[in-house]
C-alpha cells in the first residue's frame, strides 16, 4: 500500500493497523532500562504492604511514586 493511501484512511477514520508492523515500534523517551537498586528491609515491607493494599506490583508502586517526585521538580 502507498503511504498516500494509507494517509486517506487514516484521515477517514479507519484502523490502519493491520497495515503497519507494529512489532518494533518505540516510544521515543519512553525505552526501559534496567538498574538495581537497594532498598532497606523496612522500606521493602512498607512497599509491598501498600502494593498488596493496592493489588499492583511492588515495582508499580516505586515507578509512579518517582514519577510523581520528579514532577514536582519540573
Amino acid at each position: 500500500m502507498k503511504a498516500e493511501d494509507l494517509d486517506k484512511k487514516f484521515d477517514k477514520g479507519e484502523n490502519i493497523t493491520k497495515h503497519l508492523d507494529l512489532t518494533k515500534t518505540r516510544r521515543p523517551g519512553q525505552e526501559t532500562k534496567r538498574v538495581n537498586v537497594d532498598f532497606p528491609e523496612w522500606m521493602l515491607h512498607s512497599l509491598d504492604k501498600e502494593a498488596k493494599r493496592l493489588g499492583v506490583p511492588r515495582q508499580s508502586i516505586i515507578k509512579v511514586w518517582i514519577a510523581e517526585r520528579l514532577k514536582e521538580l519540573s
